[in-house]
């Protein structure tokens, strides 16, 4: 009896052991992929620097697009009304 439990437990640690080697290579792309895409992301800003872009400019558009629109009116008000009490 004691023989089938450690035959178990050995079974069971190469499955653990199988999947965790998996999560890891799967990881492993994804993290290769991601570099691949920041890479690509490099290029495009290049691209567009080249052709009279201001990057700096264009990231933040591309910040604004990925919010919601009230909540950029809404800070873009307080903006304004912190800049009109300094004097801006």
């Amino acid at each position: 009896m004691e023989d089938i439990i450690e035959d178990q437990a050995a079974a069971n640690y190469r499955v653990t052991a199988g999947e965790l080697r998996q999560f890891i290579e799967r990881f492993e792309r994804l993290d290769a992929e991601k570099k691949d895409l920041a890479e690509q992301q490099k290029e495009v800003m290049a691209e567009a620097k080249a052709r009279g872009y201001d990057t700096k400019i264009l990231r933040k558009v591309v910040a604004l697009r990925k919010r919601d629109k009230d909540d950029i009116a809404e800070e873009e008000a307080v903006l304004e009304m912190y800049k009109e009490a300094l004097g801006m």
